[in-house]
């Protein structure tokens, strides 16, 4: 009987910390109204996941603690002082997830939201304080002072449900976000006679390009490290394309773009969907597992004004490749082609859908282009170069090297034509390769690597980096005198943790050893004339938007939060061209 009211103490510790947790999700999404047809649904499903854990975790803590005692050890059916050290783990550990998922999330969150967690963050940690300093003066050493420790103890518990509840506020819905009516009216005389040429790089390191050059190898990034500028740029958590590079295009904080993750996350029964799902949580497992549905966002999402809007406002031309959240396409002056027009798992489909290239009747145009690629004796050569063994299906059916080179042609094709002044274009094939390879190009990083799987699989992140830099010596035999070349990496990739790997092994993903939920630094490249060559400090993804505005002789958003990176340029082009200001694009 003893186990099973022991059992009962977990099963009500884990329930109060599914519900501290899911407190916790309630604090990210500010916006979710605290109705019970939202309220019941989260904490159903966080009980399914986490409470179930802890309520297993908390019965094998007392069952040690059975164990280990010297002393009769029988709690009640709901003990207060087993209770009171219990909701110690509880609040304290919910208290410091919040904390930490602040510190990762700052840019994801408005001012005041972060105001409001922050006050909800500490309302919990007193309560836990509290809940220690009860457990240590009433229920420690034999103590079972139960009248006072039990008012104490429900005074905390009271308050560690209200305050940070209170503190985080009812929640309402967001206001409805109008879209800007696209007027051609040139703002100030551009510099039409330079152009911007963008190559958009998922997962790189400037870590790995460096030490590559060294060893002789990617002769066209030593060329731009040896003549251009380089530097480290600081990303976003969450670590994700759409908002990674929803916040180059804009220059914001994803707060007021709109696009503060990859998608929207709705639990099932639930009114309001989710937008953020917490850090050092292992919260992709509720999507892994099915109990949580995730809804791509799209360019409706967007509440910001991008770059190539912008351009066209001021009479400027943009042509856009493969862009994060471009579809469906809207309107631009130039040529946009979404990054759904063809989908890395299956390349070999004929695009058709209208909706991911403006203006339609570049459709035919841009189709033939990536056909001529498919049909190349060159497509031959790009899928030999890819793993074939089963262990990658990912890599061998997805087809991404394929993909990009194909997008590479239409960007290409469609810029011969048009020659916008903003070219832009987007390669995924790194991502895809260091996510399942990058154990086998580091593997004193991991010590489980075989001397066969290195043979086999140690150049595959080195041979994807080799086709962006073929891809990056086009770009450089394109160059006009005037014009500006920026690869832009806008995340890293670093090695998974062992408590990661071990998740991914538990949800059917064994062989994934890269991640970049860290942050870890992309990095940004400028090549051109008016480019001052050398290492520059760390630069962030919000600098992009400003530093291109400036080079084309645009004004730059006071409400962007990047700045202007002068010191990429030439003392000729920043002397005689202050920076210019307006107080926003719209």
């Amino acid at each position: 009987m003893r186990f099973l009211r022991m059992f009962s103490n977990a099963v009500i510790a884990g329930g109060l910390g599914a519900v501290y947790l899911a407190m916790l999700f309630l604090q990210l999404n500010p916006e979710v109204p605290l109705y019970p047809v939202n309220l019941a649904p989260l904490i159903v499903t966080v009980g399914l996941s986490y409470g179930v854990h802890l309520v297993a975790f908390f019965y094998v803590v007392t069952v040690i603690r059975l164990i280990l005692s010297s002393e009769f050890f029988s709690p009640g059916w709901v003990s207060l002082r087993v209770q009171s050290w219990l909701l110690v783990a509880d609040a304290g550990g919910v208290a410091a997830l919040m904390w930490l998922n602040l510190a990762s999330y700052a840019p994801m969150l408005r001012h005041d939201t972060s105001r409001r967690m922050a006050a909800g963050a500490a309302a919990l940690t007193v309560c836990a304080l509290a809940f220690l300093s009860v457990a240590l003066a009433h229920y420690s050493f034999g103590r079972r002072k139960g009248r006072v420790g039990g008012s104490l103890v429900a005074l905390a518990l009271v308050a560690s449900l209200v305050l940070p509840l209170a503190a985080r506020g009812p929640g309402a819905s967001p206001p409805l976000f109008s879209r800007r009516l696209e007027v051609d009216q040139p703002l100030r005389p551009p510099r039409q006679t330079t152009r911007v040429v963008l190559i958009l790089v998922d997962g790189g390191s400037l870590d790995f390009v460096s030490m590559a050059t060294l060893q002789g190898k990617l002769p066209n990034f030593g060329r731009i490290l040896d003549s251009g500028a380089a530097m480290h740029l600081a990303t976003i958590r969450p670590t994700q394309p759409g908002p990674v590079w929803t916040a180059v295009a804009t220059g914001k904080l994803p707060w007021k773009t709109g696009v503060r993750s990859a998608a929207r996350y709705r639990i099932p029964a639930a009114h309001d969907a989710l937008d953020l799902l917490p850090d050092n949580l292992f919260a992709q497992g509720l999507l892994s597992f099915g109990l949580i549905r995730a809804t791509e966002h799209s360019s409706a999402s967007l509440q910001a004004r991008t770059l190539w809007s912008i351009l066209g406002s001021a009479g400027l031309s943009a042509g856009i490749v493969n862009w994060p959240l471009t579809s469906p396409a809207q309107p631009v002056r130039g040529y946009l082609v979404s990054d759904r027009f063809y989908r890395p798992a299956d390349p070999w489909l004929e695009p058709d859908d209208p909706a991911s290239i403006y203006p339609l009747d570049m459709l035919p145009v841009a189709r033939s282009a990536g056909e001529s690629v498919r049909r190349s004796p060159e497509s031959g050569v790009l899928l030999a170069a890819l793993p074939t063994s089963g262990l990658r299906q990912q890599i061998s059916e997805g087809q991404p090297v394929l993909t990009d080179r194909m997008y590479e042609q239409i960007s290409r094709t469609l810029d011969a034509s048009l020659r916008p002044n903003l070219t832009a274009v987007r390669v995924r094939q790194l991502d895809f390769a260091g996510h399942e390879f990058l154990r086998y190009a580091m593997p004193a990083q991991f010590g489980d690597v075989t001397d066969e799987e290195r043979r086999r699989y140690g150049t595959v992140l080195e041979q994807a980096y080799s086709r962006i830099d073929a891809m990056v010596g086009r770009a450089l035999a394109g160059l006009g005198p005037e014009d500006l070349l920026l690869v832009i990496s806008g995340y890293g990739m670093e090695p998974m943790s062992i408590g990661k790997r071990l998740l991914e092994r538990a949800i059917g993903d064994p062989e994934r050893t890269g991640t970049h939920e860290g942050a870890p630094d992309g990095f940004m490249l400028a090549y051109g004339a008016a480019v001052e060559p050398g290492r520059k400090k760390v630069a962030s993804v919000f600098d992009v938007a400003p530093t291109v505005l400036y080079f084309l002789g645009m004004p730059v958003g006071r409400d962007m939060d990047g700045y202007v990176r002068t010191d990429v340029f030439t003392r000729d082009l920043t002397d005689p061209r202050p920076i210019a200001y307006i107080p926003n694009y719209g």
